[in-house]
């Protein structure tokens, strides 16, 4: 006999242990959410949750995915209910969050998320689509005209399928009806996510509309935010514990650590959530804390997943646990520190420390390979900026240059025992090309890596120095392999 679904029917009869919400589901939905994966329901669908439980009402979510029905059938069967497993060594607290209502499936039907952002209780859309889902030149920041799917919504504005067309879409029924425009609230690992987002939309608008860009730039307000939440992806055996250790089915479970922080630019331009009640920071300028969390924590995420992979690990935790790891990774922070105007009451000392006891944690079993997609569009942000400020004080940075040469290693598909591997990435045809072109010459791979000008930009593959520096480094990877590298630097 199967175990019963988690509805809110079965609510009741949970385990007195599973803290439950505390707040009436039935009040109206202020918030669209676009992107609605496990971060969210890790992050700020929390935070809502916990805003509902003091009172505040109208702060709901309906969710948005933009890919595929399968969250939607994961969370609808549920009413939106499903479990958050809090994990950190041997200690796990369960808690069922209550904040979400539904989920829409923006490709099968993208009138209705439309329509829902068109609705006059619709004050906030948040976004977490990772950095492809914005559309964005990675080197530029620009919107990408030239995308077929871009061209496609401008084609069919009516019927978008994009962040940006979506946005514009119901942003221009909103001014059609007479409405305010909601806030637009990016909560993603980019660098100004506000500002990029407000140029993407107003770059799609103004193909579309040019005087309802003008209302969007006049009256509409995307501000910044920093979030920091590690939430590894939920595999099928997380689903059966937890069914185990409950005796109810969740098929939307997500695992995550006791740490949470969300800091967010104080710039709404329609009713504005309370959130410092519930542990948000509300800030003035989110820049400072947003640069020292992706150089710091995302730079050193990103070097451990291509560096831990390559060396065959599978796991965060295994990879800090391996000979030299948490020492380079130590090396990492200092160069990326040097390149920082750290936020005013940062502890850098304490910030590493928790770090490193957060990629130890072997409760979350976080995935390297899950860090490791989409690389071409976190490269920027997370190692490159470290890499253009320490070029320009005359600073090395042979930690965050091995980093980067192990991303270019990861771009050949196969590991270091020779067994091939899928590239996830947008870009992985032009990174598979340019590897191709060096023929196995570790200088004539860097060169054509850096040649990728969405990724590298024009300006670094002009370095004579650099290109030599990344090629020795490749080449290290290549024939040595990435654990002796790796116990070389380490300090």
């Amino acid at each position: 006999m199967s175990a019963r679904r988690l509805t809110a029917a079965e609510l009741t009869t949970l385990p007195a242990e599973i803290s439950r919400p505390g707040h009436d589901r039935s009040g109206p939905a202020g918030i669209v959410h676009l992107g609605l994966g496990a971060f969210h329901r890790a992050h700020q669908a929390v935070y809502f949750d916990d805003l509902m439980a003091q009172g505040e009402t109208g702060w709901a979510i309906r969710g948005a995915s933009l890919r595929s029905s399968r969250v939607a059938r994961q969370l609808n069967p549920q009413g939106g209910l499903y479990t958050l497993a809090q994990r950190s060594g041997d200690d796990t607290r369960l808690r069922i969050v209550g904040s979400i209502r539904d989920v829409l499936v923006a490709p099968h039907d993208p009138g209705s998320v439309v329509a829902v952002l068109a609705q006059p209780d619709t004050v906030l859309v948040t976004l977490t689509v990772t950095e492809k889902g914005y559309h964005l030149d990675p080197g530029t920041g620009r919107l990408r005209m030239d995308d077929p799917v871009i061209a496609a919504d401008l084609e069919r504005p009516d019927r978008p399928v994009t962040v940006p067309g979506i946005l514009t879409a119901g942003l221009a029924a909103r001014r059609a009806s007479g409405l305010r425009p909601f806030t637009v609230l990016s909560c993603d690992n980019l660098p100004e996510n506000g500002p990029r987002t407000r140029d993407a939309v107003l770059g799609f608008a103004r193909r579309v509309d040019p005087a309802l860009a003008g209302w969007i730039e006049s009256e509409g307000a995307f501000p910044a935010s920093m979030v920091d939440r590690i939430v590894p992806a939920t595999a099928p055996e997380d689903i059966d514990w937890l069914e185990a250790e409950t005796g109810y089915r969740d098929e939307a479970m997500v695992k995550t650590e006791p740490f949470s922080q969300w800091v967010v630019e104080d710039k709404f331009c329609h009713r504005r959530p309370p959130l410092e009640r519930v542990g948000v920071q509300m800030t003035e300028d989110v820049a400072g804390w947003e640069r020292t969390k992706l150089r710091l924590l995302n730079g050193a995420h990103s070097a451990l997943a291509y560096l831990g992979a390559l060396a065959g690990h599978g796991r965060v935790h295994e990879t800090m646990a391996a000979p030299g790891f948490e020492a380079f990774v130590e090396r990492l922070w200092d160069e990326a520190e040097a390149s920082l105007d750290t936020p005013a009451g940062f502890d850098s000392r304490a910030y590493r420390n928790a770090l490193k006891r957060r990629f130890s944690n072997a409760a979350l079993n976080h995935s390297l390979v899950q860090i490791a997609m989409d690389g071409s569009q976190k490269l920027p942000q997370r190692l490159l900026a470290t890499l253009r400020d320490a070029r320009k004080a005359g600073r090395e940075v042979p930690a965050v240059e091995t980093a980067i040469a192990a991303w270019m290693r990861w771009q050949f598909g196969e590991d270091e025992r020779g067994r091939t591997f899928t590239v996830d990435d947008p870009l992985a045809a032009d990174t598979a090309a340019a590897v191709q072109a060096g023929a196995g010459d570790a200088r004539a791979i860097a060169r054509a890596l850096l040649s990728v000008g969405s990724v590298f930009g024009h300006d670094l593959q002009q370095d004579a120095g650099l290109v030599g520096r990344l090629a020795s480094r490749l080449g290290g990877l290549t024939t040595e392999g990435a654990a002796t590298v790796v116990r070389r630097l380490a300090r």
